[in-house]
């Protein structure tokens, strides 16, 4: 590493403004990516990332037409930021359970298309904490379920909504769902109409790219699978072309079949079952606004199941 030029004294609040800019412009993968995300002009993000290389001593990033590259250096100082963040946050969380006011935040990863479970576990428990605490800030993320157990795991998340398909040893799983998915064609498919056994291997069929249990993957081996989607929701857009067919969770689809665009093919054979769970990161520091919206969600504390 080369040897810095400076030091950094005392950190002010311009400080860990450039801090989290910088660490925004590092996840985004650039200045014109972070523009979006952080809702300020590239040209600001440059002064920022400018103005925190002087106060450092050392280029973070090469930038230009060949694309956005952290340097040796820069890399070590988004490790430390990650970390002083983190700490920021323990620092506001263990303030927080000195007394009963909820302050602070809460940091969600939930897996997509759940807001339409009809139970609104989920959206209920997020109603009853604000209602708690007025001041809480919730940050919610959607993202695939491997990276809501890696945020959960390394600190950026404090709570995650997944699929149970697997038990990292650094979390607790506790029961929140169960979710039926069916087996679906629109209604522009030759088998809307049909009626009886249907050779599920003579249909062009979507499968998911994401990871599934082993018995849900023997459902969809009976398919003839010519299509994949990252999400649900990329499983509804190819279904609704009315050249596939797949399986959709049936409150997800609820709504294309009361317009009769949509139906189940041979529910009662054609369908499985997906558990879902609230995840935690084990040993934990006390959060009190996360302890709050584990209460209201009503899944038994945070031990692992």
């Amino acid at each position: 590493m080369k040897k810095m030029k400076k030091t950094i004294g005392q950190l002010g609040d311009i400080d860990l403004r450039m801090l989290r800019i910088y660490k925004v412009v590092v996840e985004c993968g650039g200045f014109s990516a972070a523009e979006v995300e952080l809702n300020i002009t590239r040209s600001a993000i440059s002064l920022a990332m400018s103005d925190l290389e002087d106060r450092l001593g050392f280029r973070l990033c090469q930038r230009g037409r060949s694309g956005f590259a952290l340097t040796e250096e820069g890399q070590q100082v988004y490790e430390y930021t990650l970390e002083l963040l983190s700490s920021i946050e323990t620092f506001r969380t263990q303030v927080n359970t000195l007394h009963t006011q909820l302050i602070g935040e809460l940091n969600i990863g939930i897996t997509d298309n759940l807001v339409t479970m009809p139970k609104m576990k989920i959206t209920n428990a997020l109603a009853e904490l604000k209602r708690q605490g007025p001041e809480v800030v919730i940050n919610i993320r959607m993202i695939p379920p491997n990276e809501i157990e890696l945020g959960v795991l390394d600190g950026k998340l404090h709570v995650g909504m997944v699929p149970t398909l697997r038990s990292l040893s650094g979390l607790s799983y506790q029961p929140l769902y169960e979710e039926r998915s069916k087996l679906y064609c629109s209604d522009e498919h030759p088998l809307f109409d049909a009626e009886g056994d249907i050779d599920l291997k003579a249909w062009d069929a979507v499968a998911p790219a994401y990871a599934q249990t082993p018995e849900i993957k023997t459902c969809y081996q009976q398919l003839k699978a010519t299509a994949t989607a990252t999400d649900r929701e990329g499983v509804a857009f190819l279904i609704l072309t009315g050249e596939y067919i797949g399986y959709l969770p049936e409150h997800f689809a609820q709504r294309w079949v009361k317009e009769g665009r949509m139906r189940a093919l041979n529910p009662e054979e054609h369908h499985y079952e997906t558990q879902f769970s609230v995840i935690t990161r084990k040993g934990a520091r006390s959060n009190l606004v996360l302890e709050t919206y584990l209460e209201n969600l009503d899944v038994g504390g945070t031990e692992p199941v």
